[in-house]
């Protein structure tokens, strides 16, 4: 799955690139600086490590440790960015934490033996959330960086080298190439370029606060599409992070001042 989705990935984040270069009326930028280089080595990390991290430990781990994500943010914010953030939103960040918890423990089974496979995939997961934070805060801190050349680099090195050391890599149905390929070509690429530009016009704490959406909405596709329906703790977490962050939209709303 890393070998396929991140090289299908990384060739559509390189044709965005690109093409959004050859519009530009300023072709004379220099693209290899430091914060593109960051941004390269960041993408081969998110999107290595958390195909380690669920291959290690149980995915209701790795999803609690990528969960971190907001608070880190937080803390990368107010080191590099200068940015503080209010206690409300602390109370936000800390209500979807638990929600998160909550709705993962739902999916949690008595027979998770924790050791230490476990522990190297929950660390895996938390090296996943500090690389997407440091994502976020480059592109919010460096707004000329060609961000989507860098992550079609980034994604690129990291399919290509698991095509490398996997000899499986190419033995898949055509099925699974299918799903493969959405989520590659289509699903990937469009969402991590709207997250990766949205750091551009607010906090690298609240884009990746709302995208713990995803950790409580997945279940619900589950549920939806295959059946598979999620316990009640699941559910009621999910509630606890989707209230949590409409509160937080709406309070944002309240305070933004039209220009």
């Amino acid at each position: 799955m890393l070998a396929w989705r991140a090289t299908l990935a990384g060739m559509v984040f390189l044709l965005i690139g690109l093409n959004k270069r050859r519009r530009s009326i300023d072709t004379s930028k220099r693209i290899f600086s430091k914060s593109f280089v960051a941004l390269i080595i960041c993408q081969i990390a998110n999107t290595s490590f958390f195909a380690f991290a669920i291959s290690l430990a149980p995915v209701a781990i790795v999803l609690v440790a990528v969960a971190t994500v907001p608070i880190i943010s937080v803390i990368l914010s107010a080191l590099f960015l200068g940015e503080r953030t209010s206690l409300r939103s602390w109370g936000i960040i800390l209500t979807v934490m638990l929600g998160i918890v909550i709705s993962v423990y739902g999916d949690l089974h008595d027979d998770i033996d924790f050791n230490m496979q476990t522990v190297m995939g929950a660390l895996l997961g938390l090296a996943v959330a500090f690389s997407l934070a440091i994502n976020f805060i480059v592109v919010r801190q460096d707004r000329t960086v060609e961000f989507e050349l860098a992550l079609g680099i980034g994604a690129l090195i990291a399919g290509l080298t698991a095509f490398a050391l996997s000899s499986t890599a190419t033995n898949v149905t055509l099925s699974s190439t299918l799903i493969i390929s959405l989520t590659g070509l289509i699903i990937l690429p469009v969402s991590f370029v709207m997250l990766s530009r949205a750091s551009r016009y607010t906090t690298a704490s609240n884009v990746s606060m709302l995208m713990l959406l995803e950790t409580v909405l997945g279940p619900l596709w589950v549920w939806m599409i295959i059946d598979e329906r999620p316990s009640h703790l699941t559910i009621a977490g999910g509630a606890i992070v989707i209230l949590a962050i409409f509160y937080f939209l709406l309070s944002e709303r309240k305070n933004t001042t039209p220009v």
